[in-house]
């Protein structure tokens, strides 16, 4: 299960591990429902065996 983001009336946001299909859930500051958000995303690919223009080096 993945870790989402969900936005209040209120203002609060809450990061919770729920299912993929979750749309809402209950705030826990006001009780009130709060909707998931989009989030920037911390995906990243590091090492020698990913490139940033997409292409491998040449085979020797």
């Amino acid at each position: 299960m993945p870790v989402y983001e969900f936005e209040c009336d209120c203002g609060e946001i809450i990061e919770e591990l729920v299912r993929m299909d979750t749309k809402s859930i209950i705030c826990s500051k006001c009780s009130k429902t709060a909707r998931k958000i989009m989030s920037q995303c911390s995906f990243e690919l590091k090492g020698g065996g990913w490139y940033s223009d997409g292409y491998s080096s040449s085979k020797k």
